[in-house]
């Protein structure tokens, strides 16, 4: 049924990696603030926006667990496209952190 999450090449965890954190910010939305509709997170993350850089890094969980996933299936090259879309996603937190908010 999910065989093509088998694949092994680089393109792919790199699409993967990039995807899943939005999955996990969702998670995060859900998490902490389901009673606000989306809107409403939205324009809170504007007003708090030091709440951003954590939940940036919240939605990193999500490569965190896939990566270990692939790692663990000896997947090699999707893991490694995981791993430098994670990178990317931390370059841009601390980024945030330090420059914007």
């Amino acid at each position: 049924m999910f065989n093509f999450l088998k694949k092994d090449s680089i393109p792919f965890g790199i699409i993967v990696g990039l995807l899943l954190p939005i999955v996990g910010m969702f998670g995060f939305y859900y998490y902490r603030f389901h009673r606000l509709t989306i809107v409403e997170f939205i324009q809170y993350l504007g007003i708090e926006q030091r709440l951003i850089t954590s939940m940036v890094s919240f939605s990193l969980l999500a490569n965190a667990i896939i990566f270990t996933f692939y790692i663990n299936n000896h997947i090699d090259k999707t893991a490694k496209g995981i791993f430098i879309s994670t990178c990317l996603y931390a370059v841009f937190v601390l980024v945030l952190k330090y420059w914007f908010v």
